[in-house]
């Protein structure tokens, strides 16, 4: 072996150097293989805003750890990368940076001000993508896609035009959530429900012709009483019927509205009457429509008051609350203010409240495609891991209403839909139409509006590998098999994908959507801007490494649960890494030099490498098992634990005896090295998905005739490694040393005292096992000499005894301590504890103390009596053994 492993693991040193080998020699590269099964994954895109953060770093790590895994499993595994344009959150950033320079998007227009973004988009877009590298991330490079790339540009023209010819999408006045801040019409899916604090606004509303007489209503935004059209009531509340209608004055204006009946009105909610604004209120809309209602909107875009609202006219839609309620009251219409608690819609991307509108937008009818997209749940085609997240997806389709696609914004895919300037008619095409197909006029202009950014994320497992064109790599990669990604994104994203991919291409995106958690902070909670708890990657991956990073976030994470980071988790990972690169670096010095051979025939190794093997075998069997069922941090602990556990603490130590005596047994030594060295190798590949970085510098410094741990094979699990009575013989002679070690540290045995042991199996059969592994024990077992035998014979009565399972072992007295000081020190300790319990009892029989000191006192005073008690026993026992 030529090269040799640096004398300590500095991850700094070697993971930027690796990712470009990785890079260098193509191995993320998946091409069309018919001799290969596909596996694919398709990245859930960042942002082109995006700066890589906790939430990124879990979800792609889950992705790495699986295409590693169905690459080194033999599959053409391709993991398609890319990132999103993000409409609303990347016009935000060009307009910053443009109001800086003394730009406004407005003077510069349409077409300079998308200069400036995509050379936004240029500068900073890649950004993320780099980060995601630093963290090992092994997809497809050389195919990364941007959702406004051409490719995918070409996609989403195609799905409006096709979805527009089947009545799919047509334009319409219905309710939207409005951002006042952002200006754009926004989807449900990115408005975020918070419970504030608010008030209900109890008012009275007269009845025409009925003087003295009102109808009281209870609403939490009165500024929108000027819209009104009308006061529902429950067609089944007595209270209400003969009021039903009837016209009612509304208030501050000179307007009259009616009382109608829909039972819509809960009759146990409020005072039991509702008043009406069909143009900002989703539910109030559909309540007009129902009684064919006036639809007035109040507002404009920025959220002020517009010139239907009278005197309040151009004020701020929270100042003219205030103005309104004043005049209220001042008329004595004001009945009462209570305060209440609820829910508010604010945008996700900049915390504005919401305002329900009615404005013309473009719209997609999502009756069919969501029963499609129902239907598709079920085994074999469409599956949640865990399953429970299936209820989340099914409810949000039965749920889902009309999808707003159209937003007010310049950065995006401009919607593909033309209008006549001379007659109104609307064309929908990839390109203008030179002249009107109903006027003959050529004077056209395209619709100003962008498509949501969510419409073209929704094809992005089709889009990406060539859609609408037929590609081989669509016809080969297609469907993907998982989607990864967050349970805050389900109704986001996933479900858009689904729906978009029955209706474009007749079948599921993907087989498994495996849903993750989200990544707490160490107190539980949710890492935000607004409370400074972050923690960014690539801080951790500068102080551990990327492996470290990795391991911590896949320890203990079941899918969907929450996991919680903590820095000393990060450390233990980072300790494991240390442990695994000093014990190959062990293994290694003893390799040097020595031509190492496979044995003949297994079934001629000592059972400490049977138990090795076989444990090995096991480990491979249920970690691909596993991992084939997406409990990734289930199996990690299972690498983890044969790794530290089984190989280094135990294993090592039992062949260092055969190594130091290597001269004197070739074959012994042979037969440790080698299983040494195969134990090592198999525990590395089963190891590398999660810890790509540490397993190919140590594999490739092990086998330097290897090119990569990365396309080496997945371990697979041997019949020929099942050996039930070598593991029966060393775990024996484990729980054996267990017990030894316990017993000498209760009577403080110094480490480097050796004793003769003495085991008494209960049969033939036991003590052959023992013999058989004895030599192997003797450093472990902290031993001399290691006696097997049948019966008792020749064991002193003063021996100490550990009993276990199949074996008492026996450990003569005077090998553990000297008798005279070992005597003079329970002696002493016996005086000690004479006076502690004659202390306690005192305190306890004194009448004084039991009934006026607190109860916890006097509790404490009897756990230490007892634990005194039991202490003297065990004093008592030691000594009486000694003066035997």
């Amino acid at each position: 072996m030529s090269k040799e492993l640096a004398k300590t693991y500095d991850p700094k040193g070697l993971e930027d150097r690796l990712y470009q080998k990785w890079m260098d020699n193509g191995y993320f590269h998946a091409k069309v293989n018919p001799d290969k099964k596909p596996f694919t994954i398709v990245m859930p895109p960042p942002n082109v805003t995006g700066q890589l953060h906790m939430g990124h770093a879990l979800d792609e790590t889950m992705q790495d750890i699986l295409i590693r895994f169905k690459r080194m499993q033999g599959y053409e595994a391709l993991w398609q990368p890319g990132t999103d344009h993000a409409a609303i959150a990347t016009e935000v950033k060009v307009i910053d940076k443009l109001k800086k320079e003394g730009i406004d998007k407005h003077d510069i227009g349409r077409e300079e001000f998308l200069k400036h973004a995509w050379a936004w988009k240029e500068e900073y877009g890649g950004k993320i993508i780099n980060q995601l590298k630093k963290l090992g991330a092994s997809a497809d490079w050389e195919r990364e896609r941007f959702t406004m790339d051409e490719g995918c540009s070409k996609a989403v023209q195609e799905v409006f035009i096709r979805l527009y010819e089947k009545g799919y999408i047509y334009k319409g006045s219905r309710i939207i959530n409005w951002c006042p801040v952002c200006q754009t019409s926004i989807s449900d899916a990115e408005v975020e429900h918070e419970d504030q604090d608010g008030f209900f606004w109890h008012i009275n509303y007269p009845i025409a012709g009925e003087e003295g007489r009102f109808v009281e209503i209870a609403t939490t935004r009165p500024e929108t009483l000027l819209g009104d059209t009308a006061v529902a009531v429950n067609p089944e509340d007595e209270r209400y019927k003969d009021l039903i209608g009837k016209m009612l004055k509304l208030p501050l204006t000179d307007r009259e509205i009616p009382v109608i009946a829909d039972e819509y009105v809960d009759k146990e909610f409020g005072t039991g009457c509702v008043k009406i604004t069909p143009a900002h209120d989703p539910n109030d809309f559909e309540v007009g429509k129902r009684h064919n209602l006036e639809e007035i909107n109040i507002m404009n875009d920025d959220a002020t008051i517009n010139s239907l609202g009278g005197k309040y006219a151009g004020m701020d839609r929270y100042e003219a609350r205030k103005a309104m309620v004043a005049d209220l009251d001042a008329l004595g219409l004001l009945v009462k203010v209570v305060p209440h608690n609820h829910s508010v819609g604010t945008h996700d991307r900049c915390g504005t409240t919401v305002e329900p509108m009615i404005k013309p937008q473009w719209f997609v009818r999502m009756d069919k495609m969501a029963k499609a997209a129902m239907d598709a749940l079920k085994p074999g085609e469409l599956e949640f891991v865990p399953p429970s997240f299936g209820k989340t997806y099914l409810h949000w389709l039965e749920n889902i209403r009309d999808w707003c696609i159209s937003r007010q914004l310049w950065w995006g895919h401009r919607i593909p839909a033309y209008y006549c300037d001379e007659c109104g008619e609307v064309v929908v095409a990839k390109e203008m139409p030179e002249k009107c197909p109903k006027c003959g006029c050529t004077h056209l202009h395209q619709d100003e509006d962008t498509l949501d950014t969510w419409f073209s994320s929704a094809l992005w497992p089709f889009s990406t590998l060539g859609w609408p064109e037929k590609t081989p790599e669509l016809e080969y990669f297609y469907p993907t098999d998982v989607l990864v990604t967050g349970y805050d994104i389900i109704f986001f994203w996933v479900i858009r994908m689904v729906f978009s991919a029955l209706e474009q291409t007749g079948e599921v995106p993907f087989h498994h959507v495996l849903i993750h958690g989200l990544v707490r902070d160490s107190q539980g909670r949710k890492m935000s801007k607004s409370l400074g708890n972050g923690i960014d990657p690539l801080e951790v991956i500068d102080k551990y490494g990327a492996d470290a990073l990795r391991l911590t976030l896949i320890t203990g994470n079941a899918p969907g649960n929450d996991m919680r980071f903590y820095w000393e988790r990060v450390e233990s990972s980072r300790n494991f890494a240390n442990k695994i690169w000093n014990a190959s670096r062990f293994i290694m010095m003893n390799l040097e030099g020595k031509t190492v051979t496979e044995p003949a025939d297994l079934n001629d190794l000592c059972f400490e490498d049977k138990w090795i093997l076989s444990k090995l075998n096991t480990v491979i069997r249920d970690v691909t098992d596993n991992m084939d069922k997406y409990e990734l941090g289930i199996a990690v602990q299972k690498v983890y634990d044969f790794l530290w556990d089984e190989l280094c603490d135990w294993y090592i130590e039992m062949a260092k005896v055969r190594l130091w005596k290597a001269d004197e047994d070739l074959k012994a030594a042979n037969d440790a090295l080698w299983t040494l060295r195969t134990a090592l190798t198999e525990g590395l590949k089963l190891l590398h998905p999660y810890m790509p970085f540490i397993t190919e510098e140590i594999y490739c410094t092990l086998l330097p005739e290897q090119e990569s741990v990365m396309i080496s094979n997945w371990p697979v699990y041997q019949e020929e490694w099942v050996f039930p009575e070598a593991e029966k013989a060393v775990e024996s002679f484990k729980e054996a040393v267990r017990g030894i070690r316990n017993t000498r540290t209760e009577m403080n045995v110094p480490m480097n005292r050796k004793t003769s042991l003495h085991i008494v199996g209960k049969d033939a059969e036991t003590c052959a096992r023992y013999e058989a592994c004895k030599k192997s024990f003797v450093n472990l077992a902290f031993a001399k000499e290691i006696l097997v035998q049948e019966g008792k014979e020749g064991i002193g009565e003063d021996a100490v005894s550990v009993v276990v399972s199949d074996a008492v072992v026996y450990m003569p007295l005077e090998d553990l301590v000297d008798r005279e000081k070992e005597m003079e020190r329970l002696k002493k300790e016996q005086d000690r504890l004479t006076k502690e319990i004659a202390r306690c009892q005192g305190m306890l029989s004194n009448p004084n103390f039991v009934n006026k000191a607190p109860e916890a006192k006097v509790n404490a005073e009897k756990e230490k009596l007892q634990k005194y008690e039991e202490m003297m026993e065990k004093v008592n026992t030691q000594l009486k053994q000694m003066e035997k």
